[in-house]
Parts: C-alpha cells; structure tokens; sequence
C-alpha cells in the first residue's frame, strides 16, 4: 500500500472516530439531562403520594357526609331518595317517613 493511500486512510478514519466520539459526547449530555429529570420527576411523584396519603384520610372522614348531604339536597328538591321510591317526585312536596328515616338515622 503506498505511504500516502496509507495516510489518507488513517486520516479518514481519524475524522470518522472524530464525528462518532462528538456523536457519543451528544448522547451522553441527552442521557445526563434525561437522569436529571427523571430524579426529579421521581422526588415529585415521592411527595405528591406522601401528600395524598395525608388527604385520603381527611376524604374518607368527609364522604359519607357529603353524600348524605347531597340526598338531603335531592329531598329538598322534592324527590324521594329512598330505596322504595328513590327518584320519584313527592307529591305536594308531602314528607315520606322512608326518606326520613335515611337521612336522619344515626
């Protein structure tokens, strides 16, 4: 092989090495941001839980409450909310003791 087909082959593939390695340096900033914000997105998922488990129990002690709060609303409006009559309009806004007894029952 001649001296000067042998250099241009080194040189060749010193440009090539060249283009991979800056090509390799890209990936390896992409895949450091990439860590970065999937820490981060992890520490904010980690306190949004921690958060949530804090408030579930807050709303389960205010469930039921609200719910009976809502068929109180309903009764207002003049339909039954029990399992007898449930969605039915009561005549003459007249009280119903089945519904009565479901809302007020301790």
């Amino acid at each position: 092989m001649d001296k000067k087909k042998l250099f241009d082959a080194f040189d060749d593939f010193s440009q090539n090495l060249m283009v991979t390695l800056a090509e390799v340096e890209a990936m390896k900033k992409q895949v450091q941001e990439l860590v970065k914000e999937n820490t981060g997105l992890r520490l904010e998922n980690t306190k949004l839980r921690e958060r949530l488990h804090q408030l579930e129990p807050e709303t389960e002690a205010k469930a039921p409450h609200q719910g009976k709060d809502h068929l109180e609303s309903i009764y207002q409006d003049g339909f039954h909310v029990c399992n007898s009559f449930y969605g039915q309009r009561r005549e003459n806004d007249e009280g119903c003791v089945f519904c009565m007894e479901l809302l007020y029952r301790e």
